[in-house]
């Protein structure tokens, strides 16, 4: 099974730029969606072929996520069952006999760390509501979750490091949640890789000269880091500031 995520920074205007062509691609099995920008009754396109799932957030074109998937999920649950932070549609978790796959957008700490008071609470009750589904069956966690982890992890780790993304904080809770027996599957087969970036700034032709971020990740329970087979960075894939991530994982 070949599992992809990507924030597409607003699927409407991702479709202008190429989507369809990239979700008509018969190699990827489940699709799933970050900062959609959107309800699924606004949808003037047509994304056939997959079992559709939607939360969108309260707020109209901000936030959201969605997963499209060819196989039948068992069930499919949506947030994180805690309400103060189940109004932005950040998590949908999709049960399949082996695993559950949780689809994730982290809250941004936003300018001047407006938000990392917020962002340190949503880390614990998240990865709360991780363990809590671990305790039934592995988890493969995909999404934008909004920190670059190691300084290998982004272009200019000295002068980002009181941004949003890169403070000490948000670091230490990444190290935290792999500490509790999740695996980055990137940094699994490629430890000493540089340059392998996953947004990149929309300013000073940042992409073109790849100063980026690597905040998109694919992080599965310790116990199922044997079934992944590979782990990529789709960054020639162009539609967003963000570039596609993906695993390809045994599930039988």
């Amino acid at each position: 099974m070949k599992i992809i995520s990507w924030n597409v920074n607003g699927l409407r205007s991702c479709v202008k730029k190429g989507f369809l062509d990239f979700y008509g691609n018969d190699e990827y099995d489940v699709i799933c969606l970050q900062e959609i920008k959107m309800m699924s009754e606004q949808a003037d396109f047509s994304l056939a072929g997959r079992n559709e799932f939607w939360n969108s957030a309260q707020r109209k074109g901000y936030s959201g996520t969605a997963v499209f998937s060819r196989q039948e999920p068992l069930t499919a649950r949506y947030g994180i069952g805690i309400e103060e932070h189940d109004t932005e549609g950040r998590v949908v978790t999709l049960e399949y006999e082996k695993f559950f796959l949780v689809n994730c957008y982290t809250p941004n700490s936003k300018h001047e760390l407006l938000r990392l008071a917020y962002r340190m609470e949503w880390e614990d009750a998240f990865a709360g509501y991780l363990k809590a589904l671990e305790r039934d069956k592995p988890v493969v966690l995909v999404g934008d979750l909004n920190v670059a982890h190691k300084e290998i992890d982004l272009a200019n780790p000295k002068s980002n490091t009181k941004n949003p993304g890169f403070t000490p904080q948000e670091r230490e809770k990444m190290t935290a949640l792999l500490g509790r027996g999740f695996v980055d599957t990137f940094r699994h087969f490629y430890p000493e890789r540089k340059d392998a970036y996953t947004w990149w700034s929309p300013m000073s032709n940042s992409r073109e000269r790849n100063v980026g971020w690597r905040i998109d990740y694919v992080i599965v329970s310790e116990a199922i880091i044997g079934n992944v087979a590979d782990s990529f960075i789709l960054s020639d894939v162009y539609g967003s500031d963000h570039c596609p991530v993906g695993i390809e994982i045994n599930v039988q």
